[in-house]
């Protein structure tokens, strides 16, 4: 699966993606306009609402409630470097979720995707072409 990036105009920086244009750009702060989400915050989203997924699938293959239901994300970064160095992920479960299902809504949230590819990341090749 191809994914074409262009540029737009100003900072703006988009994605041809399996029929979507993702969109991105740069805070005003950084010489942007604002329009859209940074790259970076893009990605955390996808952390999100990867698990997000997992929790909903969770609940609906049990024909459990949704009222109320989410995933809210923190993060901490190094001062430094600015590079996140925990993200935590927060099951919010209805009021009538089932206790014996604690553990394994956790287990499912695990299986996101987009995590395990932090936790096993790919090899990054980059080259150059002209034209």
């Amino acid at each position: 699966m191809d994914m074409e990036i262009f540029f737009p105009g100003n900072k703006k920086v988009y994605a041809r993606y399996k029929g979507f244009v993702i969109e991105t750009d740069q805070p005003v702060s950084a010489g942007g306009d604002n329009s859209a989400p940074a790259p970076f915050d893009l990605f955390i989203a996808s952390i999100g609402t990867c698990a997000g997924i997992f929790v909903l699938s969770f609940l609906q293959q049990r024909g459990l409630s949704t009222e109320g239901a989410g995933v809210y994300l923190s993060r901490e970064a190094d001062p430094t470097s600015h590079l996140v160095t925990k993200i935590t992920l927060e099951i919010k479960l209805p009021a009538d979720f089932p206790d014996k299902y604690r553990d394994a809504i956790v287990r499912a949230v695990e299986q996101c995707t987009v995590k395990r590819h932090l936790e096993k990341p790919p090899v990054f090749e980059t080259f150059t072409t002209i034209g």
